[in-house]
């Protein structure tokens, strides 16, 4: 990323290269990227993390999106590691995960069921986890799942389970139609194409609509009421600070390159929409830096030299970047998108007095952002009669975009008459890392606080807002800030979500937008922020509750929280107001039945429990083995946290609540298992779950197995034909279902004689005398206490 700042004159000896020492940073000359002069405004940054943000010779672009992975091992595979090349290299990738079939789905060519995009999405988050981006920091990674996809349930709560997806940020991919259905409180179908249409393996890439469109089998898997899954993202988002939603039919409809190269994905920090291998270098320019004091307004003249030298080298980072991938390299120079984006907004604001939020910072903001969109576009008109226009460059689809036709009509004119260099010129990133480091707002953000804490690699720290410090240098005698020094914090969810509104208004890419609330912020709050952001035309974003994660970047000091937390407990709705659990006491009577069901060890016995309205209520369940044994009491526990859930569960919520237990418990697998196809139980929470299943939600145990059987059509006549694979030396031992792969054998007498001197290490329960004995002797399971044996 670049950073452009104020201009400075050029000093005589050195023509508009510069080596610049500022406030104790070290701003490195820029080797010769083009031939235009930039008067100083383009420097490289060391900063306190090493990671530079412009650098000749090695790659400058920082957003990346790949296409989406094929849904096969293969291709699954492939992605990983194109995703691992390119944040090694520095670039941060997002990855629209819904080309993956859901959790469960048949997998005919391992004649097994697939444990879903959500786990696939966790492998992608665990390598991240492990990459150093660049060398100097963490890699970043942007998952994104579709609202239609089934596993849409279980991927929005996925931040929330321990240890699941922890190195990515997530978003749910929103159409306008899923937004349609909220509002009328309507159904809404979750389905994903026939993995069995002869099409599937070279047409399907996740776009449903568009293999919908082709003709192509899809099947139904259930039907969920619209409300309930925006609820779910939103109590998510609340909880946890994600999913982002991601309104990804409207960012199509506005985009430029709508019609030849669809957005499928956002950057880690979403601020820009990319299409299959879509690349963008991003630059920002602090506006802080563009106050005339002597006039008390922004210095337009220099801001408009500033914009145009920009973009012109924004422009040139294009053609002088390392390209690691030549779909990388075809896409961004068939396209030349290119995010000039700006930070210090808040900052200026308050220079001139304007209160971040308010009627007046919304006009000049309009103001502000049209006059920096018409600077940049004629910039690259300008660039297209001198160099040429994209590639991709068609005038009257170019001017169908949605943003295009929003724009004055004498940029338009010289668009259609000259061409543009660039599809997409201006975004909004976080810069939160160079806008901390010039101790400038972030991004379009107002300031965290004007005391706060930072957590980097170097540990804890306090900083202190300038600013402030400068107005009370400005105003000795004065004890109180003035009304338009407002934080994150004191900002309504409106007054976020209007400033975000009118800023996309004149950006053709997005926006990375996260309101900063208090603590105290309620559910429906976050509600309304979400659908204020839909109704405003924004194209995504999402919310940072404070404290809604075990840890932060951004800490507000102890009494700051102690003060936005009062403040809004005196103007919150009562009604808002979070009231504690209640356990729901036992009745004295309850119906239920009681199932009894096979496992791998034996015979289990599940008894479900209703209230007089037929909402669930308790669980109990008697595990096979002797009374006291450690399966036993794994199963009581068991038992007793499901029965807890439903009880601190309001009753017309229990039947959802119950489903979420199915989602967790369903698929856990064991060392061993019993049955076929969909009846295949792999242990005993996956026993416990089928009989849920089948007892409070027989019509989804019905399409569980309509769906197996639909996947056992006759094979391709070429599959069928196929000769089989000649035999080579057997392999070694592969791990399976996340187990290592097993030791080395064992004969039977050295197993005996382990267990004589009392060595049963790894021993597992016998499913015929229920002692823990059953010990893999000569390539066979043989129990050592009845001689049970499963060859």
């Amino acid at each position: 990323m670049a950073f452009f700042d104020k201009p400075s004159p050029p000093v005589a000896g050195t023509p508009y290269k510069l080596y610049i020492e500022h406030e104790g940073q070290r701003w490195l000359r820029i080797e010769q990227i083009a031939a235009e002069d930039y008067s100083g405004i383009v420097m490289d940054i060391e900063v306190g993390e090493d990671h530079s943000f412009v650098s000749a010779g090695v790659v400058v672009s920082n957003c990346y999106v790949i296409a989406s992975p094929n849904d096969s091992r293969g291709g699954i595979i492939k992605t990983l590691s194109q995703m691992t090349e390119i944040m090694s290299r520095g670039g941060g990738v997002g990855i629209n995960i819904s080309s993956l079939r859901p959790r469960h789905a048949y997998v005919k060519g391992v004649n097994g069921r697939s444990s879903g995009s959500v786990s696939w999405g966790a492998l992608y988050s665990f390598v991240t986890g492990l990459i150093e981006q660049g060398g100097s920091r963490r890699g970043a990674l942007m998952l994104i799942l579709n609202d239609w996809h089934p596993d849409v349930e279980e991927f929005i709560n996925s931040k929330r389970e321990a240890g699941k997806i922890t190195n990515a940020n997530i978003s749910v991919g929103v159409s306008d139609r899923f937004m349609d259905a909220v509002k009328a409180d309507g159904d809404w179908d979750l389905m994903f194409p026939d993995t069995s249409d002869p099409a599937y393996d070279d047409a399907w890439d996740g776009d449903l609509e568009a293999w919908q469109a082709a003709g192509h089998s899809t099947l139904h898997y259930r039907t969920i009421r619209a409300r309930d899954l925006w609820n779910r993202i939103i109590e998510s988002a609340w909880a946890s600070a994600e999913p982002g939603v991601f309104f990804r039919e409207r960012y199509n409809k506005m985009s430029n390159s709508h019609y030849f190269a669809p957005i499928i994905s956002t950057n880690p920090c979403g601020e820009q929409g990319l299409p299959a291998f879509g690349v963008c270098n991003l630059g920002a320019i602090n506006l802080a830096q563009f106050y005339d004091a002597e006039r008390s307004d922004v210095d337009w003249k220099m801001l408009d030299t500033c914009v145009r030298y920009a973009t012109r080298f924004l422009d040139n980072v294009i053609d002088s970047t390392l390209y690691f991938f030549e779909e990388n390299e075809q896409q961004q120079k068939s396209e030349r998108r290119v995010g000039l984006n700006n930070m210090g907004l808040a900052e200026l604001m308050i220079k001139l007095g304007i209160r971040y939020g308010s009627a007046e910072s919304l006009n000049f903001i309009d103001k502000l952002y049209a006059f920096i969109a018409r600077a940049s576009y004629e910039t690259s008109v300008e660039l297209a009669q001198e160099r040429g226009a994209f590639l991709q460059f068609d005038a009257e689809k170019f001017l169908q975009s949605g943003f295009m036709e929003t724009m004055p009509s004498d940029i338009r004119e010289k668009v259609r008459k000259h061409g543009i260099r660039n599809v997409t010129l201006l975004t909004q990133a976080p810069n939160g890392t160079i806008g901390t480091m010039v101790n400038t707002s972030t991004g379009i953000e107002p300031f965290f606080s004007w005391k706060y804490y930072r957590r980097s690699r170097l540990g804890m720290h306090e900083e202190n807002a300038r600013i402030v410090q400068d107005w009370y240098d400005a105003n000795p005698g004065a004890t109180e800030l003035p009304d338009y020094f407002v934080t994150a914090m004191e900002l309504t969810p409106e007054e976020h979500v209007r400033v975000q509104a009118a800023i996309q208004r004149w950006v053709d890419s997005s926006i990375s937008k996260t309101a900063n609330v208090p603590n105290s912020y309620t559910v429906e709050q976050t509600r309304q922020l979400y659908e204020y952001m839909y109704e405003l035309g924004c194209k995504g974003g999402t919310i940072y509750r404070d404290g809604s994660r075990s840890e932060q970047v951004l800490i507000l000091k102890e009494e700051e929280q102690d003060e936005t937390t009062d403040q809004a407990a005196e103007t919150a709705p009562v009604a808002q107001v979070a009231t504690p659990y209640r356990v729901y006491p036992r009745p004295n009577m309850l119906r239920g039945v009681t199932i009894n069901t096979k496992t791998p060890y034996g015979t289990a016995y599940i008894t479900m429990n209703s209230d007089e309205n037929g909402y669930p209520f308790e669980v109990f369940i008697v595990a096979p083995g002797k009374a006291g044994s450690d399966l036993q009491a794994d199963a009581e526990g068991l038992g007793r946290m499901i029965s807890l859930q439903l009880r601190t569960t309001a009753p017309e919520n229990r039947m959802q609540m119950l489903k979420l237990v199915v989602d967790q418990l369903q698929g856990i697998g064991g060392s061993r298992s019993v049955g076929f196809g969909p009846n295949r139980i792999m242990s005993l929470p996956d026993a416990v779950a089928a009989a849920l299943l089948n007892h409070y939600f027989p019509e989804d145990k019905a399409l569980q197995l309509s769906l197996f059987q639909s996947q056992f059509d006759a094979p391709p006549e070429e599959e069928a034909s196929a000769p089989p694979a000649p035999e080579l030396d057997p392999p070694a031992p592969a791990a399976r279902n996340g187990h290592s792969a097993p030791a080395a054998r064992k004969s039977k007498a050295e197993v005996l004689a382990d267990a004589h001197n009392g060595k049963i290490d790894g021993a597992e329960m016998c499913p015929s005398c229920h002692n823990v004995s059953l010990l893999r002797a000569e390539g066979c399971k043989t129990c050592i206490r009845c001689g049970y044996s499963e060859c």
